[in-house]
């Protein structure tokens, strides 16, 4: 359950919770936990298998800890000597501002945010993996769990066997509750779905699409084609009671408000309202969703791991296109954010913080860096995504792919091996290729489905209009009114989204309808 408090040491009684956690822990239940700390220690963190947000009053002092992977939030703020923390940021017991870097993270970094920044003046996140222990002397932050770095000595087979046995077990151990599996269709969901259905004889699956994509999909670099022929081909294969689900324009444009709520802070815009609005439908029949998120961070799937442009870009690979995120930005704003270095500040700090191992190729330590920002980065904020968006509908998510154990072992596995034959994610191609048909095997990368009919846009247009037009919304001096009119009539094109796979010129649109809306929750 989600939870929040305080801890003043000034106080008769400091703490006002002795021990509260949200999430999941698959090999123990709470009493357990309670009785495993008390103890143990904070050292006991690291018996726990699964993704979860703890506080822990020992009775002196105050301990937050969070997840290895980042799954779970939990932010806190110290303000008049009191600690104030939560698992969301709406819940925080503490007054919420923005400052000048709340503006350069919205608008340089978006929807991404700096590891440990809680965004809002004074506000941070407990790092993944880390427990931070607040004492009548100060506070510390240190960490449980971190992927260490040492040379791979497997041979290609026995990391083919290595990877099947220690993935096999991640989805097996997550089994339990009311599960149903995230089937997209691609190689990392139906990875996941037949480990499952195997293991229980047969497993309710869902795949998402958008009303018009029919008529309207139109194939591109980031998205080559649609999902169900391949979805078909896996239920041909598997006992799965699957149901194709289908999200109207209208729903995804009138819960970007909401999605923005869920999080806290303004998202990937209908990439988060479309999958608040699917995990609702699928809350309606199952509470525990498996997805195969995190398997491109954990196995280099995306294609700055591939494109020689992306992985030596110089910056944040999946957001180079600062021109498109300022476009329709107020000029003299964008100067005075200083956005550029600001954003290349956090991109050197991240690299050097990169957990490095000496005598590797000068190739392998680029791939090594790229998948350190990748996993501190991107892999943060899809993780926010699901986590928000499936706590608002109902649903928990659960991502395999992301256990400890299988992202220590790959994070040591060389390129050449995780690439092999050439072959993005070849390696785990190879470790399920009996599982699987060729042609799910063979098939390229296909990101989470987004919609392309242009209704969306056209409701996108009418809102931001209006906007543009509202004396009191806290967005207008930040924004070109002459490029916004402009935007309203004809979306602004970018040759690549400006972040990630999905988010073009609609999803500048919906985020800045999101930034509005946000401002305005304050």
């Amino acid at each position: 359950m989600a939870f929040s408090g305080t801890c003043d040491f000034n106080a008769q009684h400091p703490c006002d919770i002795n021990f509260a956690w949200e999430g999941e822990v698959y090999n123990m239940g709470e009493d357990a936990m309670q009785a495993g700390f008390a103890q143990h220690g904070v050292d006991f963190v690291q018996q726990l298998r699964g993704v979860f947000a703890i506080a822990w009053w020992d009775g002196k002092h105050l301990h937050l800890i969070r997840d290895h992977a980042g799954a779970k939030p939990l932010y806190y703020t110290l303000q008049g000597g009191k600690l104030a923390f939560a698992t969301a940021l709406r819940d925080l017991p503490a007054k919420l501002e923005i400052n000048q870097n709340s503006l350069r993270t919205i608008f340089g970094l978006g929807p991404a945010k700096p590891p440990g920044s809680g965004v809002f003046a004074g506000v941070r996140e407990v790092l993944p993996g880390h427990v931070l222990t607040f004492t009548p002397q100060g506070m510390t932050e240190t960490a449980w769990w971190a992927v260490e770095s040492r040379p791979h000595e497997d041979d290609y087979s026995t990391t083919v066997r290595t990877v099947r046995e220690l993935l096999t077990q991640a989805i097996e151990e997550q089994l339990n509750g009311d599960i149903c599996s995230l089937l997209s269709g691609g190689i990392d969901s139906s990875i996941v779905t037949a480990v499952a259905a195997n293991k229980l004889g047969g497993l309710r699956t869902f795949s998402f699409d958008f009303a018009g994509n029919d008529e309207h999909f139109a194939a591109n670099a980031f998205q080559p084609e649609r999902d169900r022929p391949f979805v078909q081909r896996m239920l041909e294969l598997y006992p799965l009671q699957h149901s194709y689900l289908q999200c109207e324009q209208q729903s995804l444009f009138d819960l970007l408000p909401a999605a923005m709520q869920a999080r806290g802070l303004p998202g990937m815009g209908d990439i988060d309202s479309s999958l608040l609005y699917f995990s609702g439908e699928v809350a309606q029949h199952s509470t525990v969703a498996l997805t195969g998120e995190c398997a491109d961070e954990v196995f280099s799937g995306y294609p700055w791991f591939v494109r020689e442009e992306l992985l030596h870009a110089g910056t944040f690979p999946w957001s180079r296109n600062m021109q498109a995120r300022t476009a329709l930005l107020d000029p003299e704003f964008v100067h005075e954010l200083n956005l550029n270095e600001f954003v290349q500040a956090h991109y050197e700090q991240t690299l050097e913080q990169t957990p490095r191992l000496a005598g590797e190729s000068p190739a392998d330590a680029r791939q090594r860096e790229v998948t350190w920002l990748t996993q501190q980065w991107f892999m943060q904020t899809l993780l926010s995504r699901m986590h928000h968006m499936g706590t608002a509908a109902g649903l928990r998510g659960r991502s395999p792919f992301a256990d400890r154990r299988v992202m220590q072992y790959l994070w040591n596995v060389p390129w050449a091996m995780k690439n092999h034959n050439g072959v993005v994610k070849g390696l785990l191609r190879d470790a399920f290729s009996d599982l699987l048909p060729v042609e799910l095997l063979q098939r390229k990368k296909s990101p989470f489905p987004k919609t392309y009919d242009p209704t969306y846009t056209k409701l996108l247009q009418k809102r931001l209009l209006e906007i543009a037009h509202d004396s009191t919304s806290p967005l207008i001096p930040l924004l070109n009114k002459q490029a916004v009119l402009q935007a309203c009539k004809k979306p602004p094109s970018t040759a690549e989204p400006w972040f990630g796979q999905l988010m073009a010129g609609p999803q500048m649109l919906a985020y800045l309808i999101q930034v509005d809306a946000w401002m305005r929750f304050l």
